[in-house]
C-alpha cells in the first residue's frame, strides 16, 4: 500500500499517528494516558481518535514488523494461560522463541487437543521451516498436536524449562489490568496480536547485551519502525 494512500484523509501527520500507536502498544498505558502524553507534546487529540488509529494502523504495522524480523530461534516455547472475558474462562495460547520473541498468540475457549492443533496450524501457516525443539508444560494436548503436525521435532516437557513462555504472559496481565479486562475474545485477539509484535520488537533483551550493542540494536529497531510507519519512505 502506498504511504500517501494509507494516510489519506487523516489531518495529523504520519509521525503523530505512529508515535501514538507506539506509545499505546509499547507501554502499559491507557488510551487516556496516551492522550495526555500527546497533549504534553502539543498535540491535541482525543483518546477516541487514538483508539481509531490503533485499530486502523496497528495491525498493518505489526504485519510489516513480522515480515521484516529475522528468522526466529530454533527452540520454541509454548504455554497457555486463562483469561476471564465477560465472566467466561478463555485460554490465551502463546508461542515464543528462546530469545523471548513472540511468535504468535491465539485466544480460544478450549484447552484440549483440538485447540492445540488449531494453534499449531495458525503458527505454522506460511512458514518455510520448523523448529528443532518444542518446549511445553505437561498438558497432553501438545503431544497430540505435535504428533500430527510436527512429528520430527524434539519435544521437551518439564516445569522448569518453560519459564520463557510463562514470563512472556506478564505484559499481557499488565495490559489486562490496565484495560480493566478484555471486552470479548475478538477484542483480546485483535489487541494482543498487535501488542505482542510491537512490544517485543522494542525489547531486544537488555540484560543480555553490552551497552554499545544494545544502543545499536535499538537504533536499528527504531529505524525499522520508521520504515513501517512510513517516516523513512
Amino acid at each position: 500500500m502506498a504511504i500517501a494512500a494509507r494516510y489519506k484523509g487523516y489531518r495529523y501527520p504520519i509521525e503523530v499517528i505512529g508515535h501514538a500507536v507506539w506509545l499505546y502498544h509499547r507501554f502499559a498505558l491507557s488510551l487516556r494516558d496516551v492522550e495526555e502524553l500527546m497533549h504534553a507534546r502539543g498535540v491535541v487529540v482525543t483518546h477516541e481518535t487514538i483508539r481509531s488509529w490503533c485499530a486502523k494502523f496497528g495491525p498493518d504495522y505489526a504485519a510489516q514488523l513480522r515480515r521484516r524480523r529475522p528468522r526466529p530461534g530454533d527452540k520454541w516455547h509454548f504455554d497457555e494461560v486463562f483469561v476471564k472475558i465477560n465472566g467466561t474462562t478463555h485460554y490465551l495460547w502463546r508461542a515464543v522463541d528462546q530469545h523471548g520473541n513472540v511468535l504468535d498468540i491465539l485466544v480460544q475457549s478450549r484447552r484440549n487437543a483440538v485447540a492445540a492443533k488449531r494453534f499449531f496450524r495458525k503458527l505454522l501457516k506460511g512458514l518455510q521451516y520448523v523448529p528443532r525443539v518444542l518446549i511445553t508444560d505437561k498438558l497432553q494436548s501438545y503431544g497430540a498436536a505435535k504428533a500430527e503436525l510436527l512429528p520430527g521435532v524434539e519435544p521437551r516437557q518439564h516445569k522448569g524449562l518453560n519459564n520463557r513462555a510463562e514470563n512472556s504472559h506478564q505484559p499481557t496481565r499488565e495490559r489486562e489490568r490496565r484495560m480493566r479486562r478484555f471486552k470479548s475474545p475478538g477484542h483480546a485477539q485483535r489487541f494482543l496480536s498487535v501488542h505482542g509484535v510491537i512490544a517485543s520488537h522494542f525489547r531486544p533483551g537488555r540484560h543480555r547485551l553490552r551497552a554499545a550493542v544494545y544502543r545499536e540494536q535499538m537504533a536499528q529497531r527504531f529505524q525499522t519502525w520508521q520504515t513501517v510507519t512510513g517516516l523513512a519512505a
